[in-house]
């Protein structure tokens, strides 16, 4: 049987065990992938600055330091568009909300089937590829890739939990949106107190894009409103 061609897509591998790199590398390649492997950090930091991958599968426990600090360098970067799986040892409840909460787009433990981290690698993939780097709303524009938005071409210096809250509404334009929706597509967790961290920072998100002809309202018994002024 012939190797397919390629599909056009590149991963990057963050994993220190030799065995377990060489095996997903060998399959994501078979399946048409283009591969980078990084054992290490530093290694990673090197592969992202030199080509931009469209997935990256990280590991936790690396030799020089925690794949979550990675993780976090690139949520606050130029790259953080990027998509995430987490694969790790760290089976526990706290380690996987943990790991969503500071930026994975999935989790997934250790042993595992290939076919299911293929699995959920193609569908990160596809959610990726369903937003546009750039969204113009009116006055207001959304760039997606850099987490950063602007009124008229002036930053709004958004932080990361406001834009991702801006971006959630904008997709679901004149849609009600709960506080517990909000709360796990935000901060990629379960909301198991009151809403006030979605309360206050919607307030604070509202009051940066005013005047741009769109606001926020809400609605008691149904949530969060993304409409025009």
């Amino acid at each position: 049987m012939n190797k397919p061609e390629s599909n056009g897509r590149r991963i990057l591998l963050v994993e220190d065990n030799k065995k377990i790199m060489r095996g997903n590398k060998r399959m994501f390649e078979w399946e048409g992938y283009a591969i980078d492997a990084a054992a290490t950090l530093g290694e990673a930091h090197a592969a992202i600055d030199e080509s931009r991958p469209d997935a990256i599968v990280l590991d936790i426990m690396l030799p020089d330091g925690s794949g979550l600090e990675f993780m976090r360098e690139l949520r606050g970067g130029s790259k953080s568009g990027i998509p995430v799986l987490l694969l790790t040892g760290l089976a526990g409840q706290e380690d996987v909300v943990r790991g969503l909460t500071l930026g994975g787009d999935d989790y997934l433990t250790k042993p595992y089937d290939f076919p299911v981290l293929l699995a959920r690698v193609e569908a990160l993939l596809r959610r990726s590829a369903q937003v546009p780097e750039k969204i113009a709303k009116g006055r207001l524009t959304l760039d997606v890739t850099a987490g950063a938005a602007a009124l008229d071409g002036r930053d709004l210096l958004l932080t990361q939990k406001e834009f991702a809250l801006l971006l959630c509404f904008v997709q679901n334009e004149e849609r009600f949106l709960s506080p517990e929706y909000l709360y796990e597509k935000v901060w990629k967790a379960p909301m198991t107190g009151d809403s006030g961290a979605v309360r206050k920072t919607v307030s604070t998100m509202r009051g940066k894009i005013r005047g741009s002809g769109w606001t926020v309202d809400w609605s008691k018994g149904e949530g969060y409103c993304f409409e025009r002024e």
